[in-house]
């Protein structure tokens, strides 16, 4: 599981094998027990959620919208190769 930014207590990554044929560009997030999914277009989507509260997926919508480029570098890195 690749991470690509760790921020406010945040993990972000992606799973080695993001499926066949492999999906479209998203991140996951966790902290503590929760975790969600987004995907990662023109902005950002949210795809999945498990335990986090409204506040906190805003939250981490901006953290997202602010490292957009980054994560896509990071995915494109490792699934484009």
């Amino acid at each position: 599981m690749p991470t690509v930014l760790n921020e406010n207590g945040y993990r972000f990554f992606f799973f080695s094998n993001e499926g066949n044929p492999l999906e479209p560009c998203h991140i996951h997030v966790r902290k503590h027990g929760s975790l969600a999914k987004f995907w990662i277009d023109k902005g950002c989507a949210l795809a999945e959620n498990i335990g986090f509260t409204a506040k906190e997926l805003n939250e981490i919508s901006t953290i997202i919208d602010n490292h957009t480029d980054e994560i896509k570098e990071a995915w494109n890195g490792f699934f484009c190769k």
